[in-house]
């Protein structure tokens, strides 16, 4: 007695009657929408949360773009510049934590497109594709990241650099992890989120600590707080520290992803949410913790700048605390590298599926297909295909520079600006701050358009909160496709423009070519029960 079988658990798992009615309301829940439950719901608030703060993923995040704060802007640029984007940040996380208590389905953006919007069906299309795209661009920054933060270990403890056909192999390698660790499936996933959120929490202790007591020189709050530094060759100090908003955006966009597991976490409508708003608001505290002893501890910016290392932040380190201790926080800082790869792996593979239950992805009876541990493993390993073949061009830059064949003109273009590092970044970031901007254009000028709310509603706030996320969007998008180096060349081009640009063309093909004739918006699979 007290006990029953739940449909949505594990076969022959045996739940409580709590467990079970929390199952059966979400699972009623995605059955209105127009969906049959798929997944089994083994995901607590801390494994939802979790998810979200993997995809932020604080430490490595903040480590791997601080370079382009730090030399845009310096301490000034950086400390102001996060805390202004992290509150930005939190109102769009405001507006779609009432978006998805509203409709927990794994689709995210583009099911919320699709389900305010229907009768603009390519504003859903578009959305789903740039942002399943925005995934594997992130996934394979994560990937490449962690490649440059071994090799920058290799060059503290072996003195010896690695070629970048080396560094791309070894992204290679954690694609291929992160897809491993995709098919095994949720339980193993929301274990990993779980491991995250205290690998955060413990990490941001160790590297905070061993910063703020081994630096041999503590830079005062003047420094901290006022100091700008300028190693672009513009004029402009406002342009410039605006330049460095990079870094914060880039580390916090990825609250939403919360959404991507909807559908297996139990009780969505209102975990969800809370994972959203819950991950941003975490995520600045946690951030400004860490960057306050980065800038605190930084011995000497301009040896960061000339450093040979792979990646920046092993240079500040290895001078803040020696070549021993600069590997241990290297390691810290890898781990979650990898973890929050996994993650966005997760993301992509979870929408490719939703794309393909509404026709708007080819091979729709493949990519729906869940493996025995309950993982749509056809999305996971086309996100390693896409991943790994991104990840080659990171080889290529050489070859596109010196290619006369202007037949192979854009070719090389396209190789050159995903050869470099900050051009990634930047593609990552205007990738997934484009697919922002769609649901909140609509919740902006159609502020009816969501019929029923969930849990989790802003009330009269909700237009303001929205237009005020809709400019920073826009502003965000804008700013970095502009040039971060004076004067220009083809060496310090931003070359974000050219990757994102070529994507946008890719799926305004694809739209004309097959989407328009398949897809016509969202496809129920299952009738509401009333």
């Amino acid at each position: 007695m007290g006990q029953l079988e739940s449909p949505s658990s594990s076969e022959g798992k045996v739940v409580t009657k709590e467990e079970a009615c929390n199952v059966t309301v979400s699972d009623q829940r995605l059955l209105d929408l127009g969906y049959r439950p798929e997944f089994r719901r083994e995901m607590s608030l801390f494994g939802v949360l979790g998810i979200s703060f993997c995809s932020i993923g604080i430490l490595n995040g903040m480590s791997s773009a601080l370079q382009t704060g730090l030399f845009s802007g310096g301490p000034l640029g950086l400390f102001w510049g996060w805390n202004i984007c992290s509150l930005f940040m939190l109102l769009i996380a405001f507006s779609f934590a009432e978006i998805c208590s509203a409709y927990p389905t794994m689709g995210g953006l583009y099911f919320w497109v699709c389900k305010m919007k229907p009768d603009v069906p390519i504003l859903g299309f578009f959305t789903g594709w740039l942002y399943s795209m925005a995934m594997v661009f992130t996934g394979v920054s994560a990937n490449l990241s962690a490649a440059l933060y071994l090799s920058s270990m290799a060059e503290v403890g072996r003195g010896r650099s690695l070629t970048r056909l080396e560094i791309a192999a070894i992204a290679w390698a954690v694609n291929i992890f992160s897809g491993i660790i995709n098919t095994i499936g949720t339980k193993a996933i929301g274990h990993m989120s779980t491991l995250f959120v205290w690998w955060t929490l413990g990490g941001t202790v160790c590297l905070v600590t061993t910063l703020l007591v081994k630096a041999p020189m503590m830079n005062s709050a003047d420094f901290v707080f006022t100091n700008v530094q300028n190693f672009t060759g513009w004029q402009s100090q406002g342009f410039v520290v605006l330049l460095g908003f990079l870094q914060a955006v880039y580390t916090l966009e990825g609250c939403e992803t919360a959404a991507q597991v909807a559908e297996e976490a139990v009780r969505a409508e209102i975990l969800a949410p809370l994972a959203v708003v819950g991950s941003i608001a975490g995520s600045w505290l946690i951030g400004l913790a860490y960057l306050l002893a980065l800038l605190f501890a930084v011995q000497d910016i301009s040896s960061v700048q000339a450093t040979t290392f792979a990646i920046p932040i092993a240079q500040l380190y290895y001078d803040a605390v020696g070549p021993r201790l600069s590997q241990m926080c290297l390691v810290v800082i890898m781990v979650s590298q990898v973890m929050a790869a996994i993650t966005t792996f997760t993301a992509s593979s979870r929408l490719f599926y939703a794309l393909a239950r509404d026709n708007a992805f080819p091979l729709k009876k493949q990519f729906m297909t869940l493996n025995r541990f309950q993982a749509p493993y056809w999305g996971v390993w086309s996100s390693v295909l896409i991943g790994c073949i991104i990840s080659c061009a990171y080889i290529g830059s050489a070859i596109a520079v010196s290619r006369p064949n202007y037949l192979l003109c854009f070719f090389a273009l396209i190789v050159f600006a995903l050869s470099q590092f900050n051009a990634i970044l930047s593609s990552a970031a205007i990738s997934v701050m484009l697919s922002y901007m769609q649901p909140i254009i609509i919740r902006v000028f159609w502020p009816d358009s969501i019929e029923d709310f969930g849990p989790f509603r802003l009330g009269k706030w909700s237009w303001p909160v929205n237009l005020a996320s809709l400019l920073f969007t826009i502003f965000v998008c804008v700013l970095f496709i502009l040039p971060t180096a004076y004067p220009v060349n083809v060496f310090n081009m931003n070359y974000a423009i050219v990757a994102v640009g070529g994507l946008l063309v890719v799926i305004t093909i694809n739209w004309f070519w097959w989407g328009r004739h398949s897809f016509k918006g969202l496809v129920k699979t299952a009738m509401p029960r009333h």
